[in-house]
């Protein structure tokens, strides 16, 4: 994942003059080097939101009404607007200290600071956070087209549910269609901003996903059938307390979009405009958060599950509620489709750069772009046919990968400062966010950890 040069103030006005820094194996080629390239001026402020957007919206949403039944609807949403000014802080710091250092992108900045190992450890931390999102999404829409079973029973999916039991309902054949027919074409493309039509409509379907929870809600509050939500977290001993520390993990992943933001200022076509595409994106993002954690919980109250999606397995007990269930379901499945290349983009990127750091860039390398993005999505739909949990994975690379992509290492690069351009202020940030992050993933770890140890040595109903 790179970027071009970030020039100073002054001359960040237009891209059409920019520099590639080929000492750090660029992978966005020079704009007279845009071999099979149409004529690309420069993205939009609109579609350079849409991307973040997308890039922030993913399948995080899933897991935030859970949180709610954690922490309360007070405090989790407290939780939800501190994250996310946590978030806007560290892509600042990340902003500002490319220009200083005149790094071409998060890897070539971790570079700049901590030398070559340290650009590795930044891209192998991308390589385990997205390739274990995008798994998850796949997981997602397998569970919500071909349906699920567990130990409490098989939840059919919404083909299923239509068309009845057939060979070519079943998940494997389902998620191979649907790698094949959208993944693959959307992940062919070579520039980000290529996809803000499709991010604009994933948008779209969150939103869609949104209204119709809020829908059902309304009505449900209006005939009386929703009780009043807890606000504070019930913490009755040890154990329950640092319960509440597992959802920093869900929290962390939620707003994770770092690794994006190189790629689309360096698309943007006056690229003084990131720090408010930033802005505009969080504040979007973090209203969509807002309303589905808040009219999520409200629906299903404590009997939330940990991806509320399953939720709308049931019967709502309203008009139409079959329909809407469907509905809900099948916007969400359809918004993660067009999730994933947004994605995929900076994975295969730094997947480029961790293995062939010295070789040409990327988009001019067709064969090499191919052999990449097959092999990338090939893993990813294994991953999808043999991983059944999506909690386990957000809790796992929330925990390592994504809070290192989002406050460490921009924390560490702070403290590091070796442009001395760095605070007071943004040094005490940075330790707070070190002190934070590396506290509460412990906790939640440990957490997870000791009830999973718990639940294995607990004999089950049947013996």
């Amino acid at each position: 994942m790179t970027i071009e040069n970030i020039a100073p103030k002054k001359e960040r006005k237009s891209r059409k003059n920019k520099a590639i820094v080929d000492e750090n194996a660029p992978l966005l080629p020079k704009r007279g080097e845009e071999v099979g390239f149409d004529e690309f001026n420069g993205a939009s402020f609109t579609g350079a939101v849409f991307n973040l957007s997308t890039t922030v919206v993913g399948a995080g949403i899933m897991a935030l009404p859970a949180t709610m039944k954690v922490l309360g609807l007070g405090l989790g949403i407290t939780m939800i607007i501190f994250m996310a000014f946590l978030t806007e802080a560290s892509i600042e710091l990340i902003l500002r200290f490319s220009r200083a250092a005149k790094s071409s992108s998060y890897g070539s900045l971790m570079g700049d600071a901590f030398g070559k190992y340290g650009k590795i450890l930044l891209q192998v931390a991308v390589l385990v956070n997205n390739l274990g999102v995008l798994i998850v999404y796949m997981i997602i829409i397998g569970d919500v087209l071909s349906g699920t079973s567990s130990s409490e029973g098989h939840h059919a999916g919404v083909l299923e549910g239509w068309f009845g039991e057939h060979w070519w309902t079943g998940r494997g054949i389902v998620l191979l269609v649907t790698t094949l027919g959208i993944f693959a074409p959307l992940a062919s493309f070579k520039r980000i901003d290529s996809l803000s039509f499709t991010s604009a409509l994933s948008v779209a379907l969150a939103v869609v996903f949104l209204v119709i929870t809020v829908g059902i809600t309304v009505i449900k509050l209006i005939d009386g059938s929703i009780g009043m939500p807890r606000l504070l977290p019930d913490v009755s001993d040890v154990s329950s307390f640092f319960k509440c520390f597992t959802v920093v993990p869900v929290l962390v992943t939620a707003y994770i979009c770092h690794y994006n933001v190189h790629s689309i200022d360096n698309e943007l076509e006056d690229s003084t405009q990131i720090r408010g595409v930033v802005q505009t994106s969080l504040a979007l993002c973090s209203s969509v958060y807002i309303m589905t954690s808040l009219f999520g919980f409200l629906l299903f109250g404590d009997g939330t599950l940990d991806d509320v999606l399953a939720n709308f397995d049931a019967n709502l007990g309203i008009p139409y509620g079959s329909f809407l269930n469907d509905a809900v379901r099948v916007s969400y499945a359809a918004h993660l489709m067009l999730v994933f290349p947004v994605v995929f983009f900076p994975l295969r990127l730094n997947l480029d750069g961790l293995f062939f750091p010295s070789s040409r860039p990327l988009v001019l390398d067709n064969m090499r772009f191919a052999l990449v993005t097959v092999g990338l999505i090939g893993v990813i739909f294994l991953g999808a046919n043999f991983i059944p949990s999506i909690w386990d994975a957000f809790q796992f690379t929330g925990a390592t990968a994504a809070v290192c992509i989002g406050f460490i290492f921009p924390a560490a690069i702070t403290l590091k400062d070796r442009h001395n351009i760095a605070t007071k202020k943004d040094k005490i940030l940075s330790i707070v966010m070190i002190v934070l992050a590396v506290f509460s993933n412990v906790v939640a770890i440990y957490s997870d950890a000791y009830a999973l140890f718990k639940n294995a040595n607990t004999p089950s109903p049947r013996e």
